[in-house]
């Protein structure tokens, strides 16, 4: 039986009658459907609103929340505290991923776990092996408890005693959670802006986004690797790359957010200090990596750093981890099939290791489909929105694929077509890059080899 063949027959016939045989990433696409389903329903409770919410507007946010992007149609302070919870529990199943939480409802009855859902495990960690599969995944829980309790802790530093006991613990443990999952909803209107001054709300709130981008994988190796038990003399391939692609990145577009908007008054030149300038440019540079959270007027941003803003977005962080985008590993293994070529070299590499032919196949055809799935869903919102400034609807656009949650201030005047589309986007933006990648890692290389020809580029 071929590929196409197996991906198309979702039934099979055993000794006990026909069942059905999904694949990763169609399971979690149902996972996601189903749990979007529940908070839909869930917000359209009139308990979980002060003022009632449309089917779509429910919808939106449900699905903003799950897949951890953060852009609103509704104002989140608007809903109860139990529309809040709902909105943070959908972030928190989302951002660890449905299969991982599926995966410790199954250990923590004792039983084994079947392959197929390491199989799933495996390809939302971005694992390499089965070994310690489970003691990843404990690991995964574990950390992110962890991390999140820390953060809410040291945000409560700053918000209980403004706040009070109550709203200040609630407030803190809010945005700990999103900050970790990369999602970006807050509580408040206007994001984080009132703490753009604030140090540590900006040295919690950043610190919580970059390591819950960095990914599971990264975390677990560099667990091992400090403590000296059973972990490799030297980081992997992967890890190196991910920790230096996310260096770099930070420190140039810092710089370059810093450079772009040092004058402009409704940004960093309304600040007084040099220290506040700083900071905001470093938060800046930070929350494109899919957080969506803001401590400047993001609609108030120059051409050129939103267009920066949106390069940033479609890159994302790590794989396995909270963010989305097509992830820094892509964007750097296509650096450097650029770089080989212009130095003449026969393969692309990094840190004395070759790139693999089919890691740079994925790499190119993850990057294509998401230009591809950002250029379509665009099209359709030029249409919905004739009347927009078409820089804020593509920053939307990729606000929505990237999951990020930043916006030029348009989401709540959109038309209901103009949601939908972003909706799907939103969907297709968090689960696309891992389906994609699933199909490409279990197809059957066809063992075919044409003449070389010559076709002329550029």
């Amino acid at each position: 039986m071929t590929y196409w063949q197996r991906l198309i027959r979702p039934l099979r016939r055993t000794p006990h009658g026909p069942i059905i045989q999904l694949s990763p990433p169609e399971i979690l696409l149902l996972g996601f459907v189903l749990l979007g389903s529940i908070g839909t329903s869930l917000l359209l409770l009139p308990a979980a609103s002060n003022v009632p919410l449309s089917w779509h507007q429910a919808l939106f946010t449900a699905t903003s929340a799950m897949t951890v992007t953060g852009l609103t149609v509704v104002d989140t302070s608007s809903l109860t505290l139990f529309g809040q919870l709902v909105v943070l529990g959908l972030i928190q199943v989302g951002g660890l991923g449905f299969m991982v939480f599926a995966a410790l409802t199954v250990l923590l009855l004792g039983m084994r776990l079947p392959l197929a859902q390491q199989n799933m495990i495996r390809e939302t960690l971005n694992h390499i092996s089965f070994r310690d599969l489970k003691r990843l995944v404990g690991l995964v829980i574990v950390f992110t408890a962890v991390m999140e309790t820390t953060g809410a802790l040291l945000l409560a530093i700053a918000w209980v005693p403004e706040y009070g006991w109550r709203h200040g613990m609630w407030t803190s443990v809010f945005h700990a959670i999103s900050a970790f999952n990369n999602a970006g909803f807050s509580i408040w209107s206007n994001s984080l802006t009132q703490e753009v001054a604030n140090p540590l709300v900006n040295a919690v709130i950043t610190a919580l986004i970059v390591i819950g981008g960095l990914g599971f994988l990264v975390i677990g190796e560099l667990s091992q690797f400090a403590a000296h038990r059973h972990g490799p003399r030297m980081l992997s391939l992967h890890t190196r790359i991910v920790l230096h692609a996310t260096f770099w990145l930070l420190l140039i577009s810092t710089i370059a957010i810093a450079l772009l908007e040092w004058n402009n008054p409704a940004t960093l030149g309304g600040l007084d200090s040099l220290g506040a300038r700083l900071q905001a440019a470093w938060f800046q540079a930070v929350t494109p990596r899919t957080a969506g959270f803001n401590t400047l007027d993001t609609s108030a941003l120059g051409d050129a750093t939103a267009l920066l803003t949106m390069l940033l977005m479609f890159i994302g962080a790590g794989s396995g981890s909270t963010a989305s985008g097509i992830k820094v590993t892509t964007f750097v293994v296509l650096f450097l099939i650029a770089r080989a070529f212009i130095r003449g070299d026969a393969e692309p590499s990094a840190f004395g290791r070759t790139i693999g032919h089919d890691t740079v196949m994925k790499a190119v055809s993850v990057a294509l489909a998401g230009m591809l799935l950002i250029f379509t869903s665009l099209f359709v919102m030029t249409l919905a929105e004739p009347d927009e400034d078409f820089l804020a609807l593509a920053f939307e656009t990729v606000s929505a694929f990237g999951t990020v949650g930043l916006s030029r201030g348009i989401t709540e005047t959109l038309s209901v077509p103009a949601e939908l589309t972003l909706a799907v986007t939103m969907l297709l933006g968090r689960v696309g890059p891992l389906s994609l990648g699933y199909f490409l890692s279990i197809r059957q290389t066809r063992g075919i080899k044409y003449a070389d020809g010559q076709v002329q580029i550029g």
